[in-house]
């Protein structure tokens, strides 16, 4: 396999333990982490074969199907998070064809290549740790014990007295006793200068950076008194950059984005209309055909060079509640073959996500309540009338699925949310009887709840 970074360690894995950690923060959902872990596991296997093979063989990029809150967005973005991979979320409906207001679609692989370099500098950062701190720790210590005119090299005593008074200060550094101690370094003030222009397709940056090409000119640093403590940190972040190959960063990430780089465009079906005449959404269409070529495989400049898009993994969402996959252009509908269809959400499915996930709302809460010293806990009756009100709400008015989980805990946690810091050491346990009363008068009054849940 090509070298790489952690991005690559889960694509290693099979697609059973891929779907096993996906598990650990989707409920349900199997035939979409199936299609998932599958995608994933098919770019590693591409990695192993010659290079002549490895690239005629193109990504199956997936169209999630699906309504509200089921866990579309969140699987892709789990995946990508557990990769490590360059991964980008967008909604198709910024995009305008070109020649109207708005990003053109080229501009998501400039995104994503900027995700890339950022992921592979944080990379290259913890890399070079251990030099920059030592480095810094130097410069630390020339600010705490600068050279003094009779302490030259004629003076052998001087340099002896200098040299042990910098290794008694270095112990106090390594022990954290000079923290508050004052020193002035030299700081940059705002961040890198970039050019943007004004494109029929919207405001782009240049992709010319200016810092490189005329380094001084445009960095305006000044003198500013920190405790060591910050010190420290701007000394340790100056050197680590020093250490850091931008070339070689730039390199690494464009072949990462390139071999590695997944884009989730949500809400797919904004776009899927077709015009019947002019109005708001002519540009519907446009955007599909702009669209194309990316998906298809073409070639994007960014300013950190030139990205080819034939084997990043394209994952498309949308509800269809008015529009239909049938509704795409068919040649971008050829380009999404594999389709799955994500299943509405049940009340067992709500009770599920109380609990089951690593990140589960009740988790969270009890998390930030025990910030204030109150301890909280749901007993399973109060699970099971939560999800039975989640259920009901989102029968009766909008199916908003699972996101309904989130307007309820926060209703039925308001009053307990405001009077927490006057709580402290308070068990506070929430049953069906707890529920009832800070729900029930709301879900019951089907106007009410239009507006507040």
């Amino acid at each position: 396999m090509a070298a790489g970074g952690r991005g690559e360690a889960l694509e290693a894995s099979t697609p059973r333990q891929i779907v096993a950690e996906l598990d650990k923060f989707v409920v349900g959902q199997q035939a979409a982490k199936r299609a998932l872990a599958i995608a994933l596991r098919n770019r590693w296997r591409r990695l192993q074969l010659p290079p002549e093979v490895a690239e005629e063989i193109v990504p199956k990029n997936i169209l999630m199907i699906g309504p509200t809150g089921v866990g579309k967005t969140e699987l892709a973005r789990r995946l990508a998070k557990l990769a490590r991979a360059p991964f980008l979320k967008v909604e198709a409906s910024k995009y305008t064809e070109v020649g109207y207001v708005g990003r053109d679609c080229e501009s998501m692989i400039r995104d994503l290549a900027e995700i890339g370099v950022a992921l592979v500098r944080e990379e290259k950062r913890a890399e070079v740790a251990a030099t920059a701190v030592a480095r810094a720790e130097e410069r630390l210590l020339a600010l705490l014990v600068p050279s003094a005119p009779g302490y030259g090299p004629a003076s052998s005593q001087g340099v002896e007295d200098l040299s042990a008074t910098r290794e008694k200060l270095r112990d106090k550094l390594r022990a954290g006793a000079l923290e508050e101690r004052q020193v002035e370094v030299e700081v940059e003030e705002g961040g890198s200068p970039s050019l943007e222009m004004f494109t029929p397709q919207g405001v782009e940056e240049v992709g010319i950076n200016l810092k490189e090409m005329l380094p001084g000119l445009f960095q305006r640093r000044r003198r500013a008194k920190l405790p060591i403590s910050e010190a420290r940190r701007v000394l340790e972040a100056e050197e680590a950059e020093k250490l850091i190959d931008r070339q070689e960063v730039a390199r690494e990430a464009r072949r990462r984005v390139e071999q590695h780089g997944i884009v989730f465009l949500d809400e797919i079906d904004k776009v899927a209309g077709r015009e019947r005449g002019q109005g708001p959404d002519v540009s519907r269409e446009g955007v599909q055909r702009d669209l194309l070529p990316i998906v298809e495989g073409t070639t994007v400049a960014t300013k950190h060079g030139p990205i080819r898009t034939d084997h990043i993994l394209f994952v498309a969402a949308g509800a269809f509640h008015v529009a239909r996959p049938s509704d795409l252009i068919p040649e971008l509908q050829g380009r999404f073959p594999i389709r799955v269809e994500l299943e509405a959400l049940s009340e067992q499915d709500f009770a599920r996500i109380l609990t089951e996930p690593e990140n589960a709302l009740t988790k969270q809460y009890a998390a930030l309540l025990g910030a204030e010293g109150v301890a909280l806990e749901f007993r399973p009756d109060a699970i099971v009338e939560i999800a039975r009100l989640a259920a009901e709400v989102n029968r009766t008015t909008e199916n908003i699925g699972a996101r309904r989980l989130a307007t309820l805990l926060e209703r039925l946690l308001e009053e307990v949310s405001f009077e927490a810091p006057d709580m402290g050491g308070v068990d506070l346990v929430v049953d069906a009887a707890f529920v009832g009363r800070a729900l029930g008068d709301i879900v019951q009054n089907q106007d009410l709840s239009r507006y507040v849940l």
